[in-house]
């Protein structure tokens, strides 16, 4: 058998004289080269490609030397393979057998499962063997536990004595020496106690644990409970919002539909007006025509005696000059809806500009602060929060009151009556007031004057009295920011009335006594003394500035090159196709289609004009150290199909209007 052993051995031990140095592995049909080296056929093949040497010793042959399978090697080799499968087989078994010596047996028979241990003896007995222990007296003392396979660690390494105690104090286990001496003074504990210890406080943070990862997952699960009702919850707001943007389409759709009526009902009656009058102009025709036919016949008969004696009376209708009527779609509901659609549109493009946090205030501070046109609203007696602006030149402040009682009912009344008066007056909200005075003027666009003054007292001629707006810092502008779109501009020599004076290379306009030899030209003012630029704007920004003296009878405007040249109503602000900002008897007012809006005057000595042909609008600045802004045109949509002149008129002896250099 030792023999066998041995064998075995040698073979084994000859593993690295069987592998192949260039596969690295053992030889798979090996074959000798006359150099002596062995290799594996396939493994030597693949290295002869363009010379022939050894790989290992790298001898070189001049021609490919002849293979011959080396029988006696590859006997050897087979019988290694077969070896070593065996040796592998018994490491296998080994490890079986290995971990059958994991269970403990009995210290006396070597061969029994022990079934219990003696702390006390230090060994592990069958039952057969712990007779002793449980039927003699004297082994009472001992102490027997389940089966212990440690029995060695147990054992102090410097004593040779059972560990039967525990230091806290170095946490260890040590014997009953080992307490008399190196841990002497130190506190102990049996290893039980400390086991018991160790156990409740595992046990502890295992419950720990245990409810800290319940309460996680209860957590988890209202995280994802709150995700269901987030979604749900943005469904239904979902729901909701696209139900109110529904409606506000269908309102608007309803709206425009009613309009579409309006102005097909108006095209109706003036169809119908056309008609009857074409009716009453064929007629006459008819009476001319008849009328003529007997002219004709007694001039046929001329040189009768009948003749010298007939007597012919024309019609009446001869005496009527036919003339194309002044009938067209600008009736006041017609403008005061497309006015209102402008109006609309751009107040909702400015809050939607806004953030949307600051849009509910804005639009309750708009509907608060804007002047109200026509018949006053009925107030509202619903239990419905009030929302009360008072207006100050900084900053509204806002309050809500619950309960609207007589005081705050008397209130509400007077600020309405006091925003008809006063439709300019300052809200502290730049963008609402701008809007709200837009708002105003398209709805007075083509409104004959009326008085403004809702009290009874008033008399029907009585002007309202002007608003006082103090100039305020935050509505004022950079004079800087302005001058970015400044426009050098001169006056029109060919559109100046003959008493309007040009000077300083046409750029100062003054009234003269006697009338200048201008020549006759179809773009001239003949009537009113007035003067427009020379240069007209339809699309981009433009500012330029005029500088005034003598602030009385004096106007400032825009106007149409269509604008009425000879008529009486060619003055600035008394047709459709001109806006004019008027100082007269020391008061100031804006007009336009004959309608007039009473400002305050701000008494400036210079004034400045913004242009914005893309918003539709012209404001006009007091220009100091920075420019106040004290009206707004908003002009009809649709705006500038024709290029729009500066205009202006003077009347007043000694009042001048001079451009100024557009410098900063």
């Amino acid at each position: 058998m030792a023999e066998v052993d041995e064998s075995q051995f040698s073979i084994m031990s000859l593993e690295d004289e069987l592998t192949c140095s260039i596969c690295l592995s053992t030889f798979d049909c090996p074959v000798t080269i006359p150099c002596g080296h062995n290799f594996c056929q396939d493994c030597l093949l693949a290295t002869w490609k363009e010379s022939y040497s050894c790989p290992q010793c790298r001898t070189l042959f001049a021609t490919r030397p002849e293979l011959k399978k080396n029988t006696v090697l590859t006997a050897v080799v087979e019988t290694f393979k077969v070896r070593s499968s065996k040796s592998e087989d018994n490491l296998t078994a080994e490890e079986s057998q290995v971990k059958k010596k994991e269970i403990i047996r009995c210290d006396t028979c070597m061969e029994t499962e022990a079934s219990k241990t003696c702390l006390t003896c230090m060994a592990s007995y069958c039952e057969e063997h712990l007779r002793p222990h449980r039927e003699n007296p004297i082994f009472r003392p001992h102490q027997l536990s389940e089966p212990v396979g440690d029995l060695l660690e147990r054992i102090c390494s410097d004593h040779h004595k059972l560990k039967e105690f525990f230091c806290s104090q170095h946490d260890r286990l040590i014997c009953s020496f080992c307490l008399q001496q190196v841990h002497k003074g130190c506190s102990f504990i049996s290893p039980e106690e400390q086991r018991n210890l160790k156990e409740s406080d595992l046990r502890d943070k295992l419950g720990l644990l245990n409810e800290k990862m319940e309460k996680t997952e209860t957590v988890v699960f209202q995280i994802n409970t709150m995700q269901s009702k987030l979604k749900d919850g943005a469904n239904k707001r979902k729901t909701a919002l696209a139900a109110v943007y529904q409606q506000m389409r269908d309102i608007l759709t309803q709206d425009e539909r009613e309009a579409q009526n309006e102005v097909d009902r108006e095209l109706e009656l003036g169809q119908m007006k056309l008609r009857d009058l074409m009716k009453k102009l064929d007629e006459n025709c008819n009476k001319m025509g008849k009328a003529r036919e007997d002219i004709n016949r007694l001039l046929s008969q001329s040189q009768s005696m009948a003749f010298l004696q007939a007597s012919f009376e024309l019609p009446k209708v001869v005496k009527i000059e036919p003339k194309v009527p002044p009938i067209n779609l600008d009736s006041k509901k017609m403008i005061a809806m497309q006015s209102f659609a402008a109006a609309l549109r751009e107040t909702l493009m400015e809050m939607l500009k806004q953030p949307t946090e600051a849009r509910l205030l804005l639009f309750k501070a708009g509907q608060t602060a804007a002047p109200v046109s026509g018949p006053a609203r009925p107030e509202s007696t619903g239990a419905q929060p009030e929302l009360e602006v008072e207006c100050s030149p900084a900053q509204p402040r806002l309050r809500e009151s619950n309960s609207p009682g007589p005081q705050a009912q008397t209130a509400k009344k007077k600020r309405t009556r006091k925003t008809k008066t006063k439709p300019n007056e300052s809200t502290g909200i730049m963008g609402i007031k701008k809007n709200a005075r837009s708002m105003e003027n398209l709805l007075e666009y083509g409104v004959k004057e009326e008085p403004r003054d809702c009290s009874p007292a008033a008399e029907p001629n009585q002007k309202p009295e002007a608003p006082d707006i103090p100039p305020d810092i935050s509505t004022a502008e950079k004079r800087g920011e302005l001058l970015k779109y400044a426009t050098e501009l001169t006056f029109d020599p060919s559109t100046a009335h003959k008493r309007i004076a040009l000077t300083e290379n046409f750029t100062k306009a003054s009234v003269s006594d006697e009338h200048i030899n201008y020549p006759d030209c179809p773009g001239r003012f003949a009537v009113c003394s007035q003067v427009l630029a020379s240069k007209g704007f339809s699309t981009g920004r433009h500012y330029w500035e005029v500088r005034l003296s003598n602030i009385n009878f004096i106007g400032i405007g825009l106007a149409y090159n269509s604008i009425d040249r000879k008529g009486p109503t060619s003055r600035l602000g008394r047709n459709v196709q001109s806006w004019c900002v008027e100082w007269l008897d020391v008061g100031l007012s804006v007009w336009h289609n004959s309608s007039e809006t009473v400002l305050a005057n701000p008494n400036p000595k210079r004034v400045g004009v913004l242009l914005d042909c893309e918003a539709g609008t012209a404001t006009f600045y007091r220009v100091a150290e920075r420019a106040y802004p004290f009206h707004t045109i908003k002009f009809p949509y649709p705006a500038f199909l024709e290029a729009i002149y500066p205009a202006f008129w003077i009347f007043s002896n000694g009042s001048s209007i001079t451009f100024c250099k557009m410098q900063q």
